[in-house]
């Protein structure tokens, strides 16, 4: 019932206020079952009102291993939100709030909330950071598998934003806002759920958050709210959904590679960075928007935005019907263990944890080539599945289910 309530950001300060952080539980990994639950219902609701799914299999596959290979740094490090902010607030804070007072609990929603807005806003204005966060807007689906499509390097900008509460406000208060209002953005990215009726003036709700997703140009730099919409009608960045939205980039990335999809970006900021003259314009490659060029306005020319026909086909490379069998399947055992890695990583040696690291992420990237049917997919998976047979047997890979370990090695 906690961790339900806890997506729709419904828990009340008395039952979501702790003493010290070490108290505040993991609502992101308690929540994972209803993330499953919400995603088969989706597909279901999808499937009653329009008579097909609510998305596709080389775009699950790759959305899902954007998320898994967002959270792989967690595994080794604590998150740099929580580290930074402890030491603020351990060296820096003016005054304490008391931790179990409603008022402390309110006023952090408000903050966490508009750091987001500010951190969000931010990160689609100045190239850099749009690098990393467009890995979130890359899916040309919209549906609670894009939830889960998360950068790796964002969170190393976004922690910045936070600094401020760390003056007056506990950590523990923090921790759980933080986690509140990122399971919070789960829930919207959906298009089973058409208006909320007067929610849509408080709240982020799916309808404004498609808005946030489409390339159309009327959606381009709207509606940057996490938890609330009010800072989007205040600062002038709100935009209600009116024409069909098309999902995706303004220049889509077309592939299902999350170690390309994370750093292609980047390898195009390097390239602007050395051909463009002047070093004034090489640092406005990198702090201007992504649509700048010498010449142009800061967030560059609306006109430059491509039109949106409605006939937009997503990109979509034809797979054998074996070959997704075949993807779904092995996806499986790397979630399998990955989550396995998650709740024993206290107990392995640092070796252990690498090695299953660079394994997972040898996988994801096979999977990716693959659903493109890359001539060169086939050798990398043979290889890989060689990998996995050697560790498996020297046992360094294990199931959570001990049931399985023949069943891996066929």
């Amino acid at each position: 019932g906690q961790q339900l309530r806890a997506l729709f950001y419904a828990l009340p300060p008395g039952e979501s206020s702790f003493r010290s952080l070490e108290e505040v539980p993991d609502y992101v990994e308690k929540s994972i079952p209803f993330f499953i639950t919400f995603i088969g219902l989706e597909f279901a609701v999808s499937w009653i009102q329009k008579r097909k799914l609510s998305g596709r299999i080389n775009d699950g596959i790759s959305s899902l291993s954007l998320g898994i290979l967002s959270r792989l740094p967690d595994v080794l490090f604590r998150s740099v939100d929580l580290i930074s902010y402890i030491y603020v607030w351990n060296n820096y804070r003016l005054f304490e709030l008391p931790w179990d007072s409603p008022w402390t609990w309110y006023l952090t929603l408000l903050g966490v909330d508009f750091a987001y807005y500010c951190f969000h806003r931010i990160s689609h204005e100045v190239n850099i950071l749009w690098a990393a966060h467009q890995v979130h807007h890359s899916s040309e689906d919209y549906n609670l598998f894009t939830a889960l499509r998360q950068s790796v390097l964002q969170k190393y900008t976004s922690w910045m934003f936070n600094l401020p509460m760390a003056l007056f406000i506990p950590p523990s208060v923090f921790a759980v806002h933080l986690q509140f209002n990122l399971l919070y953005q789960f829930w919207i990215h959906t298009e089973v759920i058409t208006k909320l009726g007067p929610l849509e003036w408080i709240l982020n709700t799916p309808s404004h958050h498609r808005v946030h997703h489409g390339r159309n140009p009327y959606c381009i730099d709207k509606n940057y709210g996490g938890t609330l919409i009010i800072w989007d009608r205040i600062f002038g960045t709100f935009e209600a959904e009116d024409a069909k939205v098309v999902y995706g980039l303004t220049h889509p990335v077309n592939s299902f590679d999350p170690i390309m999809l994370q750093l292609r970006p980047l390898a195009h900021i390097w390239n602007m960075f050395w051909a463009t003259p002047g070093f004034c314009n090489k640092l406005s490659v990198i702090f201007k928007g992504p649509g700048w060029g010498p010449g142009k306005p800061r967030l560059g020319l609306p006109e430059e935005i491509p039109v949106i026909t409605g006939k937009e086909i997503p990109f979509n490379p034809i797979v054998p019907a074996y070959l997704n069998c075949y993807a779904v399947v092995h996806f499986a055992v790397i979630v399998d263990l990955y989550t396995e890695l998650l709740a024993t990583v206290t107990t392995l040696s640092q070796g252990t944890v690498l090695l299953r690291i660079g394994f997972i992420i040898l996988s994801l990237a096979s999977f990716g080539l693959l659903m493109e049917n890359k001539s060169k997919a086939g050798i990398l998976e043979v290889i890989r599945c060689l990998v996995f047979m050697g560790v498996y047997k020297l046992g360094y890979f294990r199931s959570q289910f001990s049931f399985l370990g023949y069943a891996y090695e066929v």
